[in-house]
């Protein structure tokens, strides 16, 4: 650290404190060559993860963006705002993982499977936009491996 009096590099921490409510630390310090003291704050730099779009674009991590999305599918479904809380803070964790970049598949994906856990209809609206179906055939498609899905679910539980 830079004295901010005379310049030198030649310093030592006197005293560390983290600030309350904050990840920031404020360390008292002295430097060795002028003898005076001062105070520096540190705080961790925030490391945007960005997202990898289909078409190889690149944008920030939007936790409301997620949010948005899940809420939307479980519009006027018995899905609580506490389970759509749920579901993005897991997805977001889950992707937390990842350095720097996560594909937009990925978190498609991770949002999908924990929508079916609670909601199947919710699935099939946030499949229907994360997956771009174009017309019925692919709203039947999805349905059919859903409705086999269950049905094999259903037998392993008999």
């Amino acid at each position: 650290m830079k004295c901010p009096f005379c310049g030198s590099f030649d310093g030592q921490v006197l005293d560390s404190r983290p600030i309350e409510h904050t990840s920031a630390i404020r360390r008292r310090r002295q430097c060795n060559q002028c003898k005076k003291r001062y105070t520096t704050y540190e705080k961790p730099e925030d490391i945007t993860l960005m997202v990898i779009k289909s078409d190889g674009r690149r944008e920030p991590f939007d936790r409301k963006k997620l949010w948005a999305a899940v809420s939307r599918a479980c519009v006027k479904r018995p899905v609580s705002t506490e389970t759509i809380e749920k579901i993005v803070s897991e997805v977001e964790s889950e992707i937390s993982d990842y350095i720097m970049e996560v594909p937009s598949s990925v978190i498609g994906q991770k949002t999908l499977q924990k929508l079916l856990d609670i909601d199947t209809v919710a699935y099939i609206r946030f499949a229907s936009v994360y997956n771009k179906f174009a017309d019925i055939n692919d709203f039947m498609t999805e349905l059919k491996k859903l409705k086999k899905e269950h049905d094999k679910n259903k037998t392993k539980k008999k």
